[in-house]
């Protein structure tokens, strides 16, 4: 539960812009990481270390270290790729996967965006996030009738849900017939 609140408050500082107070929490993930070490709990410190590697990624990225963060983002990618859920466990709250797509997306690589967040809908079907990145990806890469296909699967999923999100309204007006 502690690795949840560090990784949440270090992503977001590092996507705010403030990698300082990122590197803060991301300090208390590695302590974290290496008491579960300590404590021989292999399955509980790579997802902690994963999460260390994602914050980092950002911070890099926060930083102007572009290339450096999508790779770091990438390496945290896969390795999260690589571990199962634990079987007690609700999936991650944001897949890395998902995160490495947010990325690539924003530094202008919209084919590579929707590439990852195809992959994240693969392993994690039906997460808001990722339809919502792979609908703005496809849309930004020039392929309309693929975006159009997941900007109606967030209004799908969100039929019976709070419809006051705004990627939500993004997608019904996107569909609305000109």
């Amino acid at each position: 539960v502690q690795a949840i609140t560090y990784f949440a408050r270090a992503l977001g500082a590092a996507r705010s812009g403030n990698p300082e107070a990122a590197r803060i929490d991301i300090a208390k993930l590695a302590e974290l990481r290496d008491k579960l070490r300590d404590a021989k709990d292999a399955y509980w410190s790579e997802q902690v270390d994963i999460q260390r590697q994602v914050a980092t990624a950002w911070v890099l990225y926060a930083e102007g270290k572009r290339s450096e963060a999508r790779d770091a983002m990438n390496a945290a990618a896969d390795a999260e790729d690589k571990t199962e859920k634990h079987p007690v466990t609700p999936g991650v709250p944001k897949p890395a996967r998902g995160l490495y797509g947010e990325m690539l997306l924003d530094s202008g690589n919209a084919n590579e965006a929707l590439t990852a967040f195809e992959a994240t809908l693969k392993k994690e079907p039906n997460r808001l996030g990722a339809y919502v990145g792979a609908a703005k990806s496809a849309q930004k890469a020039g392929d309309q009738a693929k975006a159009n296909e997941y900007y109606k699967k967030i209004v799908a999923i969100a039929d019976s849900a709070d419809n006051s999100r705004t990627e939500v309204a993004e997608a019904r007006a996107h569909l609305k017939p000109q």
